[in-house]
């Protein structure tokens, strides 16, 4: 069945009503995001309140950058390939999680300001980085339904991935000192550093990483218990900031790649095989009229 987020005729009255109630439901519990899941929509009573405005106009500046943000109840993009918004600010999957829809997807960028009533603002400041997280994946997925009549469904394919596992001699992984304490990772181009991870969230950042470099998720098969501390440096694949400090830098075209900086620094391995992934098809899609 596709899916088809329908957005509320009274934006005001509405949106505090559905907030209120989308509230009551994630106070007792709020749905934990996979490398391999997308988040599941709501229906058209429990569903996150809508922006009360948007303004959605193409971007043709030719840059390659893009930024899109949320605060205080307001979502911002700059610049941004719809693709782009779907993996990171509406469904929080990876691109080869993402299949159908046209090829505009990845060629045409837009700027985006969406604006949620003061009352929406002030009930998202009241909640949890995850509660937070989740009712403003929703706002935008509700958006894009609205502004570029959007309609997916999921389904399961075996596709392409990557096993983490244990390479030969065994991990070398660092116990995290506060299990108790904060999580985090932080990354860029050829640089990860993780603090009290599993090995399920480090397989979930390899997925974006490795997503853009090479295609595939990575889906975690170590077996491994627990909380860890770690970091990890490699040379990315195809990369143009790598290129371009290479020619003042030779060691930086001379840093092994993924493959083996897992296995050098980490003592795990990344092994070609086939799984079932849930994936989200994009059924219907239109670019929307400039406002």
């Amino acid at each position: 069945m596709a899916e088809r987020i329908v957005p509320p005729t009274n934006r005001r009255r509405q949106s505090m009503l559905f907030a209120a109630t989308w509230l009551a439901i994630i106070a007792t519990s709020a749905p934990a995001q996979t490398a391999v899941s997308a988040p599941k929509p709501t229906d058209s009573v429990t569903q996150a309140p809508a922006f009360e405005v948007a303004a959605i106009r193409p971007n043709k500046s030719g840059s390659s950058h893009s930024h899109t943000g949320f605060n205080n109840g307001r979502f911002t993009a700059e610049n941004a390939p719809l693709k782009t918004l779907l993996q990171y600010d509406a469904y929080g999957i990876p691109e080869p999680q993402i299949l159908g829809g046209p090829s505009w997807l990845s060629s045409e960028r837009f700027d985006i300001d969406a604006k949620a009533d003061d009352a929406v603002a002030a009930q998202i400041a009241k909640l949890n980085h995850e509660q937070t997280n989740l009712m403003e994946r929703q706002m935008v997925q509700q958006l894009l339904a609205d502004r570029f009549k959007l309609v997916v469904h999921r389904e399961t394919k075996e596709l392409p991935v990557y096993a983490l596992v244990i390479a030969k001699g065994g991990p070398k992984l660092i116990q995290a000192k506060d299990t108790g304490g904060g999580t985090g990772t932080t990354s860029n181009s050829g640089k990860l550093t993780a603090t009290g991870v599993t090995m399920t969230r480090v397989a979930q950042t390899l997925t974006q990483i490795l997503a853009r470099e090479l295609g595939r998720i990575v889906i975690d098969k170590t077996g491994i218990q627990g909380k860890y501390d770690l970091a990890l440096t490699w040379t990315p694949e195809n990369n143009s900031a790598a290129i371009g400090s290479a020619s003042n830098d030779n060691s930086a075209s001379s840093g092994p790649s993924i493959f083996t900086a897992l296995q050098e620094q980490l003592g795990l391995k990344l092994e070609s095989t086939k799984a079932p992934v849930e994936v989200l098809v994009i059924d219907h899609i239109e670019e929307p009229t400039e406002n």
